[in-house]
Order: C-alpha cells, then sequence, then structure tokens
C-alpha cells in the first residue's frame, strides 16, 4: 500500500470520489500543509492554523497509479482558483498536493506543468513535503456517504461524482 495526500476544496467531496476509485483501499479526511499541531475543524476552518482540508489515500499501486490518482485530483477541483472551490472559501480550502517521497514530488510537478499547458491557464496548485497529517474529527469522516441528502453534498458533491 501506498499514501496520497490531496487538497482540493472541501474534504467531504474530494473524499467521496477518491473512496469510489477501484484500488483505493481507505480515504481519511484531516488537515496538512499548516503549523498547528493537532488542529481542531474549528480552528482550521477559520483559518487560524496555516493547515488545508485534505484526504489521506491509501491506494494499492498494483490497481490504481499514483499518476492516475493525480489526473482524477485535477479533474474534480479547479487548480487555478487560489483559496476558494466553489462555495468554500479561504486557505483552508486551497489546491495542495502533500507528497511522501522525491518520485511522488517529481510526478506532481509533472502534472502540475501538464495541466497548466493543457488548459492554458497558471495552476495555484501548490506542491509540498507532507510533515504532519492530523485526521479530521470522526463525523467529518465518510460524510457524504453518511448524510447523502444533506444540501451541500446535493448541490456540491453529487456534480463531482457524475464527473
Amino acid at each position: 500500500m501506498e499514501t496520497a495526500v490531496f487538497g482540493g476544496g472541501c474534504f467531504w467531496c474530494t473524499e467521496a470520489v477518491f473512496q469510489r476509485v477501484e484500488g483505493v483501499e481507505k480515504v481519511v479526511s484531516g488537515y496538512a500543509g499548516g503549523d498547528t499541531d493537532n488542529p481542531s475543524y474549528d480552528e482550521v476552518k477559520k483559518g487560524l492554523t496555516g493547515h488545508a482540508e485534505v484526504v489521506q489515500i491509501s491506494f494499492d499501486p498494483e490497481k490504481v497509479s499514483y499518476s492516475k490518482l493525480l489526473d482524477i485530483f485535477f479533474d474534480i477541483h479547479d487548480p487555478t482558483q487560489l483559496n476558494r472551490q466553489g462555495p468554500d472559501t479561504g486557505s483552508q480550502y486551497r489546491s495542495i498536493i502533500l507528497y511522501r517521497n522525491e518520485q511522488q514530488k517529481c510526478q506532481a510537478e509533472k502534472a502540475v506543468e501538464r495541466v497548466e499547458k493543457d488548459i492554458q491557464k497558471t495552476v495555484v496548485t501548490e506542491v509540498e513535503a507532507l510533515k504532519d497529517f492530523y485526521s479530521a474529527e470522526e463525523y467529518h469522516q465518510d460524510f457524504y456517504s453518511k448524510n447523502p441528502e444533506h444540501p451541500y453534498c446535493r448541490i456540491n458533491i453529487e456534480p463531482k461524482l457524475e464527473k
């Protein structure tokens, strides 16, 4: 098993998509990319920690490649919007790839270049080394599956799943 960490807006949206990818074994919503130890959702949502809402994806590289996960990541959010995805605004919703090793770093940087070339726009996705990952509170885990009728899910997550 390998692990990827991505942030592309609200972690509920990102989690729901990656949970449905063949070869992905587990997706955990959480926080990373900031400086505060053990942040809470209330701190992160107020932009007080420097952390982004992210997902940690455990995947079988024999079934799905890191490169394929990057493709999906760029397909499900707008990497040209700085600190915003859909209705969610603030640095906690920024586009970010947190790599775990040099191979992931290289693939992430190449993916950013490829996307910029393809869409002919500047991609603002940050590519940084993962320092720490903090799991979000339990009520955030598997949110869409537990709350499919929630208005946020119907308006924001379902279109991403259809795409």
